[in-house]
């Protein structure tokens, strides 16, 4: 009997045959990561009734900021922005998707439409990508999970060092129902990426392992940490070489930093993660500094970024280059034009481990 049409293809098939490629890709020159998603939002200037849209039109409570909201009620917004980093030369975008958890989502009293925001956003992500994908130059949707508000590790009351607002359960069964929507809606790959709290990467990296059982399908990992400071630690207390160490059982196809610092200073953390790191190292700082005067609220223009991404990168440091908060399209086609000759970074062992 000749199969149903609809069943003709397995599904999820062609996610898979992308992310198969992109090892190979990684290794023969640095791949280019999208820029920040909340910056270009705010050039939109979007009231309050921009966010509620008409269904929301309604709603009892402030929800001006939820952007994962947008990808319900102003898709359109987040398709144009999608677009404009793979014009800028992304190899891989991420999907509008940083707080669409239930733990997040519970501060606008949004939990409950968590899962439709991943799924609608990895469709918005993944149309984009099918539309400026070519043989030659293949784009990837990397569903976008971030660290939530609230931390598995660190007491929010300062008089009770030991009490905490999340257990890791809750956060295990909240990155399980994200992961499994934006698979559903047809990400390439995961990016647990912003972590300052390694105990909650954990819960995502758990969810993430017991989804692959449940579905016997695979996705390729991206883990970004992010160092808080000067002292080279994350928010949690680890040091750059302990949250690598602590993490590297999930065998992540890159890992590296994002967010907090801008290129200059995270430089030496890069560099460490360099020497360390047995997989492909992923960096995507902030624009420098924070500043008000400025069009995207930081200091760095994109040839300063670009500049401080090149040098990276002829150090050898690099596989993956990108930008975070308050870098745009523009950041973005500035790092891909310096970077596009220069050797991606190798590790000792490198083909011998691959073999």
């Amino acid at each position: 009997m000749n199969q149903p049409a609809e069943h003709a293809t397995p599904p999820r098939a062609t996610p898979y045959t992308r992310a198969a490629s992109l090892p190979a890709l990684l290794a023969s020159r640095i791949v280019i990561l999208d820029g920040a998603m909340g910056t270009m939002i705010q050039r939109y200037k979007l009231d309050e009734a921009a966010y509620r849209g008409e269904r929301f039109k309604d709603y009892g409570r402030d929800i001006k900021g939820n952007n994962e909201l947008l990808s319900l009620t102003q898709p359109q917004i987040i398709s144009e922005i999608h677009e404009q980093y793979l014009a800028a030369g992304a190899d891989i975008i991420e999907t509008n998707t940083f707080g669409a958890t239930t733990v997040a989502q519970d501060d606008y009293g949004m939990g409950e439409l968590a899962v439709e925001m991943n799924i609608e956003s990895a469709k918005l992500a993944r149309a984009a990508c099918d539309k400026y994908s070519t043989p030659d130059k293949p784009r990837f949707a990397a569903g976008a999970i971030g660290p939530t508000p609230k931390t598995a590790s660190i007491s929010p009351d300062v008089n009770d060092p030991g009490a905490r607002n999340v257990t890791f359960e809750e956060l295990r069964r909240a990155y399980y129902e994200q992961a499994k929507a934006l698979m559903d809606g047809g990400c390439d790959l995961f990016l647990v990426e912003t972590i300052f709290d390694t105990l909650n990467a954990k819960a995502a990296l758990f969810a993430l392992d017991q989804l692959f059982e449940d579905t016997g399908e695979n996705l390729p990992i991206m883990i970004s940490g992010t160092v808080t400071d000067a002292s080279g630690r994350i928010l949690s207390g680890q040091t750059v070489e302990a949250f690598w160490n602590s993490l590297r059982h999930a065998k992540p196809l890159t890992f590296g930093l994002n967010c907090a610092l801008g290129a200059a200073l995270m430089r030496p953390y890069i560099a460490e993660l360099a020497k360390l790191c047995d997989t492909y190292v992923s960096c995507y700082p902030n624009a420098g500094l924070p500043n008000p005067m400025s069009d995207t609220g930081f200091d760095e223009t994109p040839a300063d970024t670009s500049a401080l991404l090149k040098e990276f990168a002829s150090a050898g440091l690099v596989n993956v280059a990108g930008g975070c908060c308050g870098t745009t399209p523009e950041h973005i086609a500035a790092i891909a034009k310096a970077l596009e000759t220069i050797k991606p970074r190798r590790w000792p062992g490198q083909y011998r481990d691959a073999a």
